[in-house]
């Protein structure tokens, strides 16, 4: 698939088929991560691929089943979410947090090490790591895309990321950005409307 059309093709997809991803495809989806930029050339990047539906379920155990409608109106209004598309995504998306890890084919488990506080950080610099593990993550959403499969991502809330460590097992020093969903999308899912960019607006030649 030319690189372009995998752009365009790449979506979040939270609805899928039940199938098996064979081994090879995953490890060459993996294998395109490794070919991201990373901060100090020793992409120190672990990935965890979780299909067994046991190990999965407990995995997912903390993230919340559903919200109920009052809820979702609570956090539109606290995050200020004035737009109306914006808004459509967060309600599609939001309530399908739990199912649309459960039912992807394999969860991936991106890890990193993080050397300084993430969350107080001294400098931009301080965040180099995890800025790298963020361009990997793109690059697993596009070879997916280019293999057919589609991708969502949840990052971790409250506790949730030192919970996934104690079901995994993944040490002290790592640290987890995201779940990720990977499967094979179910035909006819409507895709959400996006907020639509006028490139006009947004390139600015030489400066603001």
């Amino acid at each position: 698939m030319d690189f372009y059309e995998a752009v365009s093709k790449r979506r979040s997809v939270r609805e899928f088929v039940r199938e098996e991803i064979p081994e090879e495809t995953l490890k060459r989806i993996i294998g395109a991560a490794f070919r991201a930029p990373t901060n100090d050339h020793m992409r120190d990047w672990h990935y965890i691929i979780v299909r067994d539906r046991t190990v999965t379920a407990k995995l997912l155990d903390i993230i919340p089943k559903g919200i109920s409608d009052a809820d979702m109106d609570a956090l539109i209004r606290d995050w200020n979410l004035s737009d109306s598309v914006q808004q459509a995504c967060y309600r599609s998306a939001v309530p399908k947090q739990h199912r649309m890890l459960f039912d992807a084919s394999a969860v991936i488990i991106p890890l990193f090490k993080q050397k300084t506080d993430i969350l107080h950080p001294e400098n931009l610099s301080h965040l180099n790591g995890f800025a790298s593990i963020w361009c990997s993550i793109e690059h697993i959403f596009l070879a997916a895309a280019a293999e057919g499969y589609g991708c969502n991502l949840r990052v971790p809330l409250g506790d949730e990321a030192e919970y996934a460590r104690t079901v995994l097992g993944f040490p002290a020093e790592y640290c987890m950005p995201c779940f990720i969903g990977i499967g094979r999308p179910e035909d006819g899912i409507a895709p959400v409307p996006q907020k639509e960019i006028d490139l006009s607006e947004r390139i600015h030649w030489d400066k603001f």
